[in-house]
């Protein structure tokens, strides 16, 4: 088993005035190519903050982190704002769209960044998979809050990258379109050997993945 992602007694903690909150815990993970992890915890457990360090947003107070065979906290901003473009996709809880930008263009950003073609076909297969055909000349603001999350699901799976990272991506969808893109998510593994890192509290969107750990009070297991 091929190991994409690695980190290494990674803990983070926050201060908020003279009080230390200890939100992520030592631990070390790895995550293995074209494996679709779920991480399942309640609001405030540290499930987002275990994301963000993944993802490279944020430091961990010690450890380190591996993807793709480099060690990456060592990289300055610029290097690590490539390396996250091409080797992370991310879904956010909040869409993070671009408002001036119709949906097809928000799906294309990431390759448009690297100076790649998108592939049409494939993003009209996964507008059609995630039922947002009528979406794709629409801006944000004329999309339901559902219609935007699987814009968002589509632009994190069109570019490929090595690893999505996805923050409760079912959150805001019915119960229909969450399972569908459950099974995409699942799918991208299997397909693409993309290896998906999905936290969630709704354990019936984890059973879709094929390892789940908890975390609760900022420890994983």
């Amino acid at each position: 088993m091929e190991i994409i992602m690695k980190a290494e007694n990674i803990c983070r903690t926050y201060h908020s005035g003279s009080v230390d909150v200890l939100a992520l815990k030592p631990c070390t993970l790895k995550f293995a190519k074209g494996q679709f992890t779920a991480i399942i915890g309640k609001s405030g457990s540290g499930k987002s903050t275990l994301l963000r360090i993944l993802g490279t947003l944020d430091k961990p107070d010690n450890g380190s982190i591996t993807i793709d065979g480099e060690e990456i906290l060592h990289l300055k901003d610029k290097e690590l704002a490539r390396f996250r473009r091409r080797k992370i996709g991310f879904i956010y809880q909040d869409y993070s769209l671009f408002p001036e930008f119709t949906s097809y263009e928000n799906i294309v950003m990431p390759q448009a960044f690297d100076h790649k073609k998108a592939d049409e076909t494939e993003i009209d297969a996964l507008l059609e998979e995630l039922s947002i055909t009528h979406c794709k000349n629409k801006y944000p603001a004329q999309m339901s809050g559902g219609e935007q999350q699987r814009v968002a699901i589509a632009r994190a799976l069109a570019a490929h990258p090595s690893v999505i990272l996805a923050d409760e991506p079912t959150g805001n969808l019915d119960a229909g379109n969450a399972e569908t893109v459950a099974k995409l998510l699942s799918d991208a593994s299997l397909k693409h050997d993309q290896t998906i890192i999905m936290v969630t509290h709704d354990r019936q969107m984890a059973d879709y993945a094929d390892r789940i750990l908890t975390i609760s009070d900022g420890y994983v297991s």
